[in-house]
């Protein structure tokens, strides 16, 4: 058994992982952020193929709930068993009970033991290798035999681990995978973990001389406009019993695949010893890494003996330069930038925590599309190719390791704290070692909340882990999120010493005590002007999406909820105003980008604190930070129109907008000019000069418009005007009942490839064709041809429909289907159809 961080590369680019030969079998896995230095003009050398075989080995498993003795045995009888490609996650299945020994922290959902199979060839030619299977995620417990051998444990279910196959392994025969998953001990995890191998796997096959895995370390020691400084560290694994003499070439190339530089060096690997060659190379007018061009280069090794290829690696990284500084906040590439960021977790809504990349992709466009710049990783590692996407969609990360130390959580029973003392070094290390080449990371998070930030010995077990941290990457600060800065009583306060020990104090919730609510981070500038500040988490503006039972509260209902849902809209405001306002605050991750299972209290099951629901559909909030965080004009009026038996009463009228004034208009009649102005520009050049901006109408010191309206039916019209002109405008109609459906697809085509999946959005509509946001028909889902319905969902935090059924209530006019495509090119067709509506249609192309 191998725990330790050796063997081949972990990462595949996409089109690899969805089996597409892309850019080589082993790309996106480590990017660091990189600077620069200078090197000769490197020749075109063509490497040749390299005998490294690295898969996927997530297709064709058996599953079973349970925990049938003998199941590790190769001859165990499994034919009964269900079969099921990975990721798999089998909590998300349901059914949702209230009485799950999961409870509110996972969503009411079932969790237990599960058993995974899978029966392989090895060709005979495997003979003499080395064969690592590499999991990217098992939650939580996993145990791994393979022919009935134990290979090892792993309790942590959010780090990736791999295991040496070779001394069990039986090359020209049938061999036998046997995963066992034991999520039964409860409760566990303060958010909705999902049970099983929720990540991809891999088999990689190599020769006794190869590249370690997550082998290669690249950094940027220095960047200027003409060249970048390029420093490969690479470990090399000489599993015979002799020693060995051989060539390491490394070659950068761009995102064209064209080489800028190349180095080579000669390396003597001892017996049974892992040797480091760092090299040190250098590119010419580097293309910068930023959100706004994630340019990605990278680093194939071909590593040779005797003149022959014996291994080749790749991995991608950015050029770019990441600075937290205590006056000036965050700069990238030497600029200051705010993070405006969002804190997420690792599932997604119907799929769970099994979550295929398209998903995560399309979410993070629709972050992307509000104007979020950064990604706090809540509160635990991520699968692999959620990073992958970060560095080429050019988010920001915050990557967190832990929830827990050695302090227990009093929201769960059975924390990581158990495992703290025993697994923290390997499963850190771990983690550093798979992602620190990413460019999207600039920060690592050690703990969110852990108890240890008020414990006696708490800075002691940071200094251990910064120790680690800093250790196995120098290039990156670590933060801590605390939340007991300033807290009561004073016993329970975050120790001075702990917030020393930190590279960047991470401030949760930084208005929470007394005065903090209105002066937030100035009180501790003033007394420690040395310290770096981000805001790790912080209010945002949550709620349930087209829920408005606030305007008009029942009787009988709690009034704290509706206190709630109307004053963290003006927090969020205030907190924006002072972190925008003061640049040596580097930003600040809301809670949270988008709704998540779990961490909730019954009826509910989802903790609706997302601008985003879990189906990925805009909230009010969305368009709140989009008016701060974007350029373009833009102009959001709610709630929505369908008031029928309020006629006559008043309703308040919401503005989102960038414009610098709006006129509301209520079937055609003016309700008045309003406007407001942030940040404020003050008088410039000489006495009495200010810029057009300062100049236009402020009714309202707040980041919102609002116009008390009495309510008739008809039609709102906002009409927003910038720089003297016309520049947007949005429309809120009364609508009639709801008559037909709309089906909309985010694509038209998928790869044929039993991954790729398309978001079925289904929209209510009236008899002119207008959308009913209150409509709440059931819809049922039929999908024919080339592809499988993986979920279902409406973004309802009270739902307890089953995610994995083909029907689904509409929630306020709205819901969603995932279609996966199987492995055959063909049609898919999805009828999306209710009792009495009109249903709808859409068809998808799916290619190999």
């Amino acid at each position: 058994m191998q725990d330790e961080i050796r063997e081949s590369e972990l990462r595949f680019t996409r089109r690899a992982l969805l089996g597409a030969a892309a850019r080589g079998a082993a790309a996106l896995g480590a990017t660091p952020y990189l600077h620069a230095l200078d090197a000769l003009a490197p020749p075109q050398v063509q490497d040749a193929p390299s005998p490294r075989i690295a898969g996927s080995f997530d297709f064709d498993w058996k599953f079973e709930t349970g925990d049938p003795s003998g199941a590790e045995q190769p001859d165990f009888p499994d034919a009964h068993w269900r079969a099921v490609d990975l990721p798999h996650d089998w909590s998300i299945e349901g059914p949702v009970d209230e009485h799950a020994p999961s409870a509110g922290p996972g969503g009411y959902m079932p969790t237990g033991v599960g058993w995974y199979r899978k029966r392989f060839a090895a060709p005979a030619s495997w003979s003499g290798k080395t064969v690592t299977l590499v999991f990217d995620g098992v939650y939580r417990d996993s145990s791994v035999w393979i022919n009935g051998h134990l290979l090892g444990t792993r309790p942590y279910g959010f780090v990736p681990f791999f295991y040496e196959l070779a001394d069990y392994l039986r090359p020209g025969a049938d061999n036998v995978v046997a995963v066992r998953v034991d999520n039964s001990n409860q409760t566990n995890c303060r958010w909705y973990s999902g049970s099983g191998i929720y990540r991809h796997t891999w088999l990689h096959v190599l020769g006794p001389l190869h590249i370690a895995q997550w082998g290669t370390t690249v950094r940027c020691p220095r960047i200027q406009n003409d060249s970048a400084a390029v420093e490969v560290r690479t470990k090399i694994v000489n599993a015979r019993s002799n020693s060995a003499s051989c060539t390491l070439s490394t070659a950068i190339l761009d995102a064209t695949g064209v080489e800028t530089a190349r180095f080579e060096s000669s390396q003597t690997c001892a017996a049974g010893a892992t040797a480091e060659c760092v090299q040190k190379l250098s590119v010419a007018t580097p293309r910068i890494w930023s959100p706004a061009d994630p340019h990605l280069y990278t680093a194939r090794s071909t590593l040779r003996e005797s003149g022959a290829v014996v291994d080749t690696y790749e991995t991608p990284f950015g050029i770019r330069e990441a600075v937290f500084d205590a006056a000036r906040g965050f700069l990238l590439n030497g600029e200051p930038i705010k993070l405006n960021g969002v804190c997420v977790h690792p599932e997604a809504g119907c799929v769970g925590a099994a979550v295929p990349e398209r998903v995560w992709e399309r979410r993070l466009a629709i972050l992307k599309e509000m104007g979020c710049n950064a990604v706090r990783t809540s509160h635990n590692p991520f699968a692999s190719e959620f990073l992958d996407l970060c560095d080429r969609m050019g988010f920001l990360v915050m990557a967190e390791a832990f929830d827990e130390w050695r302090v227990p959580k009093g929201q769960i029973r059975h924390g990581y704290s158990e495992n703290f003392d025993e697994w923290h070094e390997r499963d850190l290390m771990n983690f550093l070692a798979r992602d620190r080449n990413h460019p999207c990371i600039v920060i690592w998070s050690a703990g969110n909340e852990i108890g240890d930030q008020s414990a006696p010995d708490g800075t002691e077990t940071l200094r251990e882990l910064m120790t680690i941290f800093h250790r196995e990457d120098p290039t990156r600060p670590v933060t801590a999120a605390c939340d007991r800065i300033a807290s009561e009583p004073p016993s329970n306060t975050v120790r001075p010493e702990f917030l020393a020990a930190l590279d960047v104090v991470g401030y949760n919730y930084v208005d929470r005590w007394r005065d903090r609510a209105d002066k937030y981070y100035s009180i501790d500038h003033a007394l420690h002007p040395e310290r770096r500040v981000v805001g790790t988490e912080s209010g945002g503006i949550g709620g349930i999406r087209g829920d408005y039972r606030y305007l008009f509260p029942e009787a009988g209902a709690e009034p704290r909820f509706f206190l709630f849902e109307q004053n963290r809209e003006l927090d969020a405001e205030e907190l924006w105003q002072f972190v925008r306002t003061y640049d040596y605050v580097a930003g600040d991750f809301m809670w949270t980008g988008i709704d998540y299972l779990g961490e909730a209290l019954w009826p509910m099951r989802i903790t609706p604190a997302g601008v985003l629901d879990t189906c990925g559909f805009k909230k009010d909030g969305f368009y709140f930070y989009q008016s701060q965080w974007t350029a373009a004009p833009m102009i959001h009026l709610f709630p929505h129109w369908n008031w029928k038996g309020k006629e006559g009463q008043p309703i308040p009228v919401t503005c989102f907008t960038n414009c610098d004034t709006v006129e509301l208009l209520l079937n055609g009649r003016s309700l008045g000019v309003k406007g407001y102005e942030f940040p404020r520009q003050g008088m410039e050049h000489i006495y009495g000069d200010y810029p057009p901006r300062a100049r236009v109408l402020r009714t309202t010191s707040d980041l919102h418009l609002t116009w008390d309206v009495l309510y008739e039916p008809g039609t709102l019209q906002a009409v927003g005007v910038k720089d003297g002109a016309v520049a947007a405008t949005a429309n809120v109609t009364t609508t009639g009942e709801a008559a037909s459906l709309s089906l909309s697809a985010d694509r038209d085509r998928l790869a044929a490839d039993r991954r790729d999946v398309a978001h079925l959005v289904v929209e209510v509509h009236d008899g002119q064709g207008r959308a009913v946001p209150t409509a709440a028909n059931e819809i049922a889902f039929s999908v024919e041809g080339e592809g499988k319905l993986i979920g279902v969902d409406n973004g309802d935090p009270f739902s307890h429909e089953d995610f994995k059924a083909g029907h689904r209530l509409a929630s306020n006019g709205l819901c969603l289907a995932i279609v996966q495509s199987t492995g055959n090119p063909g049609a898919v067709k999805i009828t999306a159809s209710s009792p009495g509506l009109t249903p709808a249609s859409v068809s998808i192309v799916t290619r190999a």
